[in-house]
C-alpha cells in the first residue's frame, strides 16, 4: 500500500523553488553588473596596452633530443613559425650561405622562399618598421633556377641571426626584446655559435660586448655591412620571447632561468656582491633629465642621509659606461627611481636588494606591474611601490583640479598607449612628500637581509 504524502512535502518543494529562483536572479544581476556597470575610479581595472604577457609560447615546437643544443628538426614543421605572439623562429640545416649585405640567405634544401624579421616584437608594427627583413631562398634540387653566391668564409658552428633594431637602444627594450630572448635561445650552445647581428649600432654593440663574449666564442659579425658570403651547416634566425624580462624554464632549450641570466651578467661585468645588506645600506637614486624627474632630488638625498643611508645619485644614458654602471648598481642595497627604462638596471642588483618603483599619477599600476614588479621576483629582488598622489605630481600645475585628465585617468587609458604616454609619462615630474619618502626608506631597510 502506498504511503500518504506528508503535508510538509509541498512546502519543502515550494521552499526549494524559491531558493532556486533567488539564485538564478542573483546570477542574472551579477552578470548584468559585470557586463554593463562601471566601478568607481580607484577600483577600476586598467587594460593591458603597451606591455603584454605572452602565454602562447609554443613550447611543444622547441624540443630537446640528444645533446644539449640540438633542437628536434621535425620535417613536418615549417622552416619559419611563430614561437609566441611576439616572436618568430626560422631554422634550417644543410648548405646555408648568408649574403647579409643583400639581406639574402640561400638554403638547400628549402621548400619555398620565406621572409622574416629577427626581432622579438612582431606584434608591434612601429618597432618592426625599423627591423631589416631577410629573404630565405631555396637553391639546388629544390630550386635549380636560383644560383647562390660562392662561399668566401666557411664556419663549422651554427649561425644565429638577430637584430638590434626596433626599440633597441632603450634599456628596457634592450633586455626585454633582445638580450633575455637571445640568452634563452642560445645559452645552450655553450659558446659554439656564431652571432650575426643586423641593424647594428656600434655604440650598442660595444655596450653589450661583454655579455656576447659569454654567449659566443666568436666575434659578432655585422652582417649588414660585411662583404663576405658566410657558409654554415645550420642556422637559427630570431630569438624566442617568453615574457617581459623573464624566462619560463620549462620552455627554454636548456632549462635556463632568470637566475642563470643574472649569473651570466655577474661574470660578464665582474660583479662581486652576491647579497644585499641592512648594515650601512646604500641607496641608489636613478635620476632623469627630462620627463618623470624628481623635482626635489637634493632634498630626497638629504632625507636619506639623515636616515643613515649611503646615498648615490646616477643618471644612466646610452653612452654610460656599462661595466662601471653595473658595478655601481651592484653596490646598492636599495635602488629607487620613477617608472622608466633606468629601472631595468635592477638586473645588476645583488640578491635580496630592494627595488622601489615610483609610479606616476594616472592609474599606471598595471604598467608598473608588468614592466618591473613581475620580473623582480624572478631576479630575487624585493619589490616596493611608491604611488605618487596628485599633490606630488606636476600635473596639478598643468591642469585645473577638475580637469578630465586628473579626474578620469582610466578613460584616458581607453584612448590608447599614445594618450597614456603623452599625458602621464611625457608631461609629468614628481615632488615626493619627504615624510612619506622617509617611511618608504624605513620599510625598505626592514626588508633587507
Amino acid at each position: 500500500m502506498k504511503q500518504p504524502r506528508s503535508r510538509q512535502e509541498p512546502r519543502r518543494m515550494g521552499n526549494s523553488a524559491m531558493v532556486i529562483t533567488m539564485l538564478l536572479s542573483l546570477c542574472v544581476l551579477t552578470f548584468i553588473k559585470a557586463r554593463y556597470c562601471t566601478t568607481p575610479y580607484p577600483n577600476k581595472p586598467a587594460p593591458l596596452l603597451e606591455v603584454e604577457i605572452d602565454d602562447d609560447y609554443d613550447g611543444s615546437r622547441y624540443k630537446i633530443s640528444g645533446p644539449i643544443g640540438e633542437e628536434d628538426f621535425d620535417p613536418s614543421r615549417p622552416t619559419c613559425y611563430n614561437t609566441s605572439k611576439r616572436s618568430e623562429r626560422c631554422a634550417a640545416v644543410g648548405d646555408i650561405r648568408v649574403d647579409g649585405n643583400h639581406s639574402k640567405i640561400y638554403i638547400s634544401p628549402l621548400d619555398k622562399e620565406w621572409r622574416t624579421k629577427p626581432y622579438a616584437r612582431r606584434h608591434d608594427a612601429v618597432a618592426m618598421d625599423d627591423v631589416r627583413e631577410f629573404a630565405l631562398l631555396p637553391f639546388g634540387a629544390s630550386n635549380e633556377t636560383t644560383i647562390p653566391p660562392l662561399c668566401t668564409r666557411n664556419h663549422s658552428v651554427p649561425a644565429f641571426l638577430f637584430s638590434s633594431g626596433g626599440f633597441a637602444g632603450n634599456l628596457y627594450h634592450d633586455y626585454t626584446d633582445v638580450l633575455v630572448p637571445l640568452f634563452t635561445s642560445t645559452h645552450h650552445f655553450g659558446g659554439e655559435v656564431q652571432f650575426l647581428l643586423t641593424d647594428i649600432k656600434d655604440w650598442w654593440l660595444d655596450k653589450f660586448t661583454p655579455l656576447f663574449r659569454h654567449l659566443s666564442n666568436y666575434d659578432v659579425i655585422d652582417v649588414d655591412n660585411d662583404q663576405e658570403v658566410h657558409c654554415f651547416p645550420r642556422i637559427v634566425i630570431g630569438s624566442t620571447f617568453h615574457r617581459a624580462m623573464g624566462i619560463d624554464a620549462t620552455r627554454s632549450p636548456g632549462g635556463e632561468t632568470v637566475a642563470d641570466f643574472k649569473r651570466l651578467l655577474r661574470r660578464a661585468f665582474h660583479l662581486k656582491r652576491d647579497v644585499a645588506s641592512h648594515i650601512k645600506p646604500r641607496l641608489l637614486i636613478i635620476s632623469r633629465k627630462s620627463s618623470r624627474r624628481f623635482l626635489n632630488e637634493r632634498a630626497m638625498a638629504h632625507a636619506a642621509a639623515l636616515a643613515q643611508f649611503d646615498v648615490r645619485i646616477a643618471e644612466p644614458d646610452n653612452h654610460t659606461d656599462m661595466p662601471n654602471f653595473a658595478r655601481l648598481v651592484n653596490s646598492a642595497d636599495v635602488m629607487m627611481g620613477v617608472h622608466g627604462a633606468g629601472l631595468t638596471n635592477m638586473v645588476f642588483l645583488p640578491s635580496r636588494a630592494v627595488l622601489v618603483q615610483v609610479v606616476p599619477f594616472g592609474g599606471l599600476e598595471w604598467l608598473s606591474r608588468v614592466t618591473f614588479k613581475d620580473p623582480a621576483k624572478d631576479m630575487d629582488v624585493t619589490y616596493m611601490e611608491y604611488n605618487v598622489s596628485l599633490e606630488e605630481s606636476s600635473l596639478k600645475d598643468l591642469y585645473p583640479k577638475d580637469h578630465f585628465y586628473l579626474q578620469h585617468p582610466y578613460d584616458v587609458h581607453k584612448k590608447g598607449w599614445d594618450a597614456i604616454k603623452t599625458v602621464y609619462l611625457d608631461k609629468q615630474s614628481v615632488t615626493l612628500n619627504l615624510t612619506k619618502f622617509a617611511h618608504t626608506l624605513e620599510h625598505a631597510r626592514s626588508l633587507l637581509p
